[in-house]
């Protein structure tokens, strides 16, 4: 029988215990120490517990949401940076960045005395101007410009506790921007200038330079995108052609060429410095306007550079003991009303609101300009009283009308203000008549035919009886008609303007170049019309070249920087014939004798013979003297701009002073030359005029039995008082 557990293992149970000797052949792995049963944290109770739990959540609760909102915000301001870099310009689009353009005036010989607009000087870069003036420009502006990231918090740290300090708003005074800043400010955040959205242009940059929180705000996205787009010198670079200098000045080149007459990669240290200084308040810091000042601000613009290492402490010495000055060209800037006239004659789109670089040549001599600014002066210094608020003003010009200079008040080197030579409308008295001479003087009359000094009356239509006196008070009885404008009388000039025609005087008067209204009343021979100085001036040139009409100008040539073909030239000159040439000369005769023996004294020359006219309105309101030689016409004006009543002077008084002065300065180094006059043939014996019967006035004119005016007027009395 078959063992059927053969061929298999034997059935053993596990070795309940290992062999010791393989057991110990093993390393035994330590057994893990018992752990400590956790003591357990006691919650912390009571109020304070409850308050520590809830400080805590809330902790908790703020940092996520700061966390979640800080991830929100930096995604928002990554699309606002993106957006805006998007919308900036090309860096050749961004240096120039005038909404006008320039206008530079010369003078007759050519020399450049004023400009206008918005002065352009081209493009410079960080790397072409003059080192100076970039470190001159970071040490005052910026000093971390380099190093930031468009925006320098500490910067606006220190500005706020400044102005907080001062007791000012936060935002109110100093701003804390970064070059970047300023940059995208003078950028105007890309919002470019159009006129149908804003009423002028200084609106639209008054809105740009606003500082409220939002604008902050933008400006400092703005500045982030410009960091990304530019690099650091293209962004000074832009910033050194867009800021304004002063003087007109807009950018480096323009306000290296205005101040100093070099380009500006030729600045010193000194001129740098001078030129960074003007970027915080350029209009009262210019050079131009207080010197001075201008330095004391240079000088601590060096000792700027001198802390940050960009000049050696005898660098420093040497440039702030030996300051930088103005260009010769620079400080012979004159004509500033004269500039100011030009721009006003020339058309807009080609002066004031040119979008093209202009040059205009003028008629200015600066020679004659110097020594009108320093007659009125003069007078003013010596013979007014101290803290008088009278105001003056002259004109002087070429025979043609070519005005040679002008000042418009007392305040000489400024522009932009209220012009006396051309905008101020005043009575001319006196200096009238001699427009009523020439009117008779064409008609044929003599110098030496008379008239009847004597107390005189008129009824006027509608206002009653009218009956003018002479200055002095007193009748002279039969006078010359050269002696009656000698002396200035006032009842023979009022005769002679009714006999030949007060419709005739004011024709002449007014194609002599008055272009003002003038009365239709007989108080239109005593100049009781308005006009300005420098109409009646041009007038007075008409008389000195021989009896044409006068447009006084000052634009000689009009044309854009680079091209040769002028766009326009002068728009005045001599026009239509007025009087008759020997008219013209006799009147000079006859105005010759109003300052050889008349009321015109004191305008005298002691080499050259004058002529011309004192005048003196109602109540000595305005007081003048016109007059010329045989080479310049000058106008004076002297009054209150607010018509308060000149106390003790008349026409023949200051304003003959003034011209004095100044035609003595003007015509220094001349030679002399005779006036144009012809002096009238021998007075005739006159007879006594029989009284006749009235006749037409025309025919009153005409007869020229024995002596015609004189028998004019005593028919015109006749027909006014009833008389046989």
């Amino acid at each position: 029988m078959t063992d059927s557990r053969r061929g298999k293992s034997r059935l053993v149970a596990d070795r309940r215990y290992p062999n010791k000797k393989a057991a110990a052949s093993k390393p035994r792995k330590p057994a893990p120490k018992p752990r400590k049963a956790a003591r357990p944290q006691k919650a912390r109770g009571g109020i304070l517990g409850f308050f520590t739990r809830i400080i805590s959540w809330v902790l908790r609760f703020f940092l996520r949401l700061f966390l979640r909102a800080g991830v929100v915000v930096s995604l928002l301001l990554g699309g606002f940076v993106a957006y805006e870099y998007s919308t900036l310009p090309d860096l050749s689009d961004a240096l120039d960045g005038r909404a006008r353009g320039s206008v530079q005036l010369l003078d007759r010989d050519g020399l450049a005395f004023a400009w206008r607009g918005d002065q352009f000087g081209g493009v410079v870069t960080a790397q072409t101007v003059s080192p100076h003036l970039r470190n001159a420009v970071v040490a005052t502006e910026d000093r971390r410009f380099y190093h930031h990231f468009g925006i320098s918090p500490r910067g606006v740290a220190s500005a706020v506790r400044i102005n907080l300090s001062e007791g000012r708003g936060p935002l109110s005074g100093h701003g804390g921007s970064t070059i970047t800043q300023q940059t995208a400010k003078l950028l105007c955040l890309g919002v470019a200038y159009d006129p149908n959205d804003w009423k002028n242009e200084a609106e639209y940059v008054a809105d740009c330079r606003r500082g409220s929180l939002y604008r902050k705000g933008k400006e400092a996205v703005y500045a982030l995108a410009m960091e990304i787009k530019y690099t650091k010198d293209e962004i000074l670079s832009i910033y050194l052609n867009r800021a304004y200098m002063g003087g007109g000045a807009y950018g480096a080149a323009a306000a290296a060429e205005r101040y100093f007459s070099k380009p500006a990669s030729a600045l010193t240290p000194q001129e740098g410095a001078m030129i960074a200084g003007l970027l915080t308040a350029p209009s009262s810091l210019a050079p131009t306007s207080n010197i001075e000042r201008s330095q004391a601000r240079a000088a601590t613009v060096l000792r700027l550079m001198n802390e940050q290492g960009y000049l050696t402490d005898a660098e420093t010495r040497a440039t702030q003991d030996n300051p930088a000055t103005l260009s010769d060209k620079a400080k012979t800037q004159t004509g500033g009303y004269f500039a100011d006239w030009v721009m006003q004659s020339g058309p807009d789109f080609f002066t004031r609101d040119t979008t093209e670089d202009v040059i205009i040549s003028t008629t200015l001599d600066q020679r004659i300009q110097k020594a009108a600014e320093e007659a009125i002066k003069t007078i003013f210094a010596t013979k007014v009283r101290e803290g008088s608020k009278a105001q003056a003003a002259i004109v002087v010009m070429s025979a043609d009308g070519a005005v040679r200079g002008m000042v418009g008040g007392r305040q000489t080197n400024v522009s932009g203000v209220f012009n006396r030579a051309t905008q101020a409308k005043r009575q001319t008295g006196s200096a009238f008549k001699p427009f009523v001479y020439a009117t008779a003087l064409e008609l044929g009359y003599s110098p030496y035919d008379t008239v009847l000094d004597e107390p005189f009356c008129m009824n006027i239509p509608g206002s009653g009886q009218w009956c003018p006196d002479n200055y002095s008070n007193q009748h002279y009885g039969s006078v010359t008609l050269v002696d009656a404008l000698a002396r200035s009388l006032n009842i023979p000039a009022v005769k002679v303007s009714e006999s030949v025609g007060r419709d005739l005087v004011r024709k002449v008067s007014e194609d002599f170049g008055i272009q003002s209204a003038l009365t239709d009343t007989p108080a239109l021979a005593l100049g009781a019309s308005e006009a300005s100085l420098l109409e009646m001036t041009g007038a007075y040139a008409g008389i000195l070249n021989g009896g044409s009409s006068v447009t006084p100008y000052g634009l000689r040539e009009l044309r854009l920087v680079g091209e040769d073909q002028p766009l326009m030239g002068t728009g005045g000159g001599i026009g239509e014939r007025v009087i008759n040439e020997q008219a013209a000369r006799q009147l000079i005769w006859m105005m010759e004798k109003v300052v050889s023996d008349g009321t015109g004294g004191r305008a005298a020359l002691p080499d050259r013979q004058v002529a011309g006219k004192t005048g003196t309105s109602q109540a000595a309101r305005d007081a003048w003297f016109i007059g010329f030689t045989a080479d310049y016409v000058a106008g004076v004006w002297m009054g209150y701009d607010d018509n308060t009543p000149l106390a003790g002077v008349t026409g023949s008084g200051l304003p003959a002073e003034i011209w004095h002065e100044a035609m003595m300065r003007v015509h220094q180094g001349l030679p002399v030359t005779p006036l144009p006059m012809i002096a009238p043939e021998a007075p005739r014996e006159v007879a006594q005029p029989q009284q006749q019967a009235p006749q037409p006035p025309t025919l009153q004119r005409e007869e020229r039995n024995g002596n015609v005016l004189e028998n004019a007027l005593n028919q015109l009395l006749r027909d006014i008082l009833g008389g046989n």
